[in-house]
């Protein structure tokens, strides 16, 4: 058992599937938006929604046992472009995740991500099938890897590197569909895809930032009712120490997912920090997130 907060329940439209009961690790809301597609009868996408609903909810996808408090909270926004036939949809995703923090009622983004390729084919009535060892379906594949992706994200941010596991998965699932005729999972398809995330998180050069879930997060937010000043200073500690991956490495995919998750956050954070702090780490950010000065810029009052 583990410390740890999910929800999960899958939405379409206007209909929320809110069966918390079922899930065994993930508590996921899913949302299929259809605002591009002209069909009377659009039953399939309810349908989707909820074997989709059931796939994530009906497995288990770790070895620990969960309480009901203890499930992830995370929001899967399927928002489908193009339907060219009955069984081929064409469709992005938005995926976020969050972290409950010790001692408060606040939940923390640990994921905030967008996938442009989210292809797939399903057929009405069908069952998802999912095996570890092979390419089953692409629908399937797609919601496991992100899966995956949530679990070890949330797991790096209570024990160092304890997400290992589950990005290890991740680049199975990824090896798996090298020869899959849909995008996202090969190295060339695009900057930013599925092979360059899993790819990243399993990639010793990238472990400062797999470093910071745990020092932010389990060293930071989590002791900030007890231990403020010492909870300050390490979350500050695990921005800085992020420079040295920004240099090596810069504009890769990884450090903009983290920030497209916690730029508005940090903001929050040190807004009524004392000055040393703000400047310390609005000079971090400036240089390893400068596509958000300006929000940065807010701490100061810049």
């Amino acid at each position: 058992m583990k410390y740890l907060k999910i929800w999960c329940p899958f939405v379409f439209f206007v209909v929320v599937l809110n069966h918390s009961s079922l899930s065994q690790e993930l508590n996921c809301r899913v949302s299929i938006l259809t605002p591009q597609i002209q069909a009377t009868d659009k039953s399939v996408f309810q349908e989707l929604q909820q074997a989709i609903f059931e796939f994530v909810s009906n497995r288990s996808w770790t070895d620990d046992k969960f309480l009901a408090i203890e499930r992830i909270e995370c929001n899967m926004q399927i928002t489908i472009k193009a339907w060219p036939s009955q069984d081929e949809f064409e469709a992005t995703m938005q995926l976020t995740a969050n972290r409950p923090i010790f001692g408060t009622s606040y939940d923390s983004p640990i994921i905030n991500l967008n996938d442009e390729a989210f292809n797939f084919k399903y057929q009405r009535y069908q069952q998802l099938e999912y095996s570890e060892t092979g390419n089953t379906s692409n629908l399937t594949s797609l919601i496991a890897y992100y899966v995956n992706i949530v679990l070890g994200v949330d797991y790096d941010s209570y024990s160092p590197l304890g997400g290992s596991g589950f990005f290890a998965k991740a680049q199975g699932i990824v090896n798996n569909m090298q020869s899959s005729p849909y995008p996202g999972w090969r190295a060339f398809d695009g900057t930013k895809n599925r092979y360059i995330l899993a790819e990243s998180l399993n990639n010793n050069k990238y472990r400062p930032i797999r470093s910071f879930f745990y020092n932010y997060h389990r060293k930071g937010l989590d002791m900030m009712t007890e231990k403020k000043e010492e909870a300050m200073n390490s979350i500050t500690a695990s921005i800085e120490e992020l420079r040295s991956v920004h240099r090596e490495y810069p504009n890769s995919m990884l450090m903009q997912v983290l920030f497209l998750a916690k730029a508005d956050e940090v903001v929050n954070i040190y807004s009524q920090a004392f000055p040393d702090a703000k400047n310390r780490v609005v000079n971090a950010l400036n240089e390893i997130d400068p596509g958000n000065i300006a929000k940065y810029q807010q701490i100061t009052g810049q």
